[in-house]
């Protein structure tokens, strides 16, 4: 059980929204009165934060400009494997807590969840643990029991999912290739394989897919 104090305690908080951060850290001042924050709205200022000081836990989004928190989650976990990274996001869980959770994140809540939830949440990842809410555990019990057939966006790699997301947002190839830091024609593959995948013949249904699942904002 980590019995560290307040005092003792440093959070990395990564949102590019800043009154998003005020209030995280509102919340876990109350928490844990004098805890040390550190803040990034990007990939560009999270690294070498990240690399810079060791951190008790990283609370980090999954939507930022450039770079996309699953994309720096791999690295973080790379880097600092024994660092807790939960991730918080305004997805749905059904959308992104399982690749989260795949690609090493320690827990996963939605921004919907009250206080006294993330609190328990950021608890559990410190002391070794991995967080889900007991509404996703029960369906992840509940697909494992049943077997159930995956939606078609399942079945995508988590580059193919991103460059879905990129396209059902209005984002041409190349903006795509920059966010994800990859060429025009990696992208241009991973589309194609997407359109493959989910038997869909362009942009436009793609597009109409993802509003329909609510894969986008």
């Amino acid at each position: 059980m980590n019995t560290l104090s307040g005092a003792q305690l440093r959070f990395l908080l990564v949102d590019d929204h800043t009154i998003v951060r005020q209030g995280l850290k509102h919340i876990l001042a109350e928490e844990w009165p004098g805890a040390t924050f550190g803040e990034a709205c990007n990939a560009l200022e999270l690294l070498p934060l990240f690399r810079r000081e060791n951190w008790n836990a990283v609370l980090l989004d999954i939507n930022m400009p450039g770079r996309s928190g699953l994309d720096v989650l791999r690295d973080l976990r790379s880097e600092k494997p024994g660092t807790p990274v939960l991730v918080l996001s305004a997805h749905p869980e059904d959308q992104y807590a399982v690749r989260v959770l795949k690609a090493g994140a320690a827990g996963y809540l939605t921004k919907e969840s009250a206080p006294d939830e993330l609190i328990k949440a950021i608890r559990h990842v410190m002391n070794g643990g991995k967080y889900v809410s007991a509404s996703l555990a029960e369906q992840l019990a509940l697909g494992l029991v049943q077997g159930s057939d995956k939606a078609p966006h399942e079945t995508l790699s988590d580059r193919e999912y991103q460059v879905l997301c990129g396209i059902a947002s209005g984002k041409s190839v190349s903006q795509i290739a920059d966010d994800l830091m990859l060429s025009v024609k990696t992208i241009s593959t991973f589309r194609a394989r997407v359109l493959a995948k989910m038997n869909m013949q362009n942009n436009a249904e793609l597009t109409h897919y993802a509003i329909q699942h609510g894969l986008v904002e």
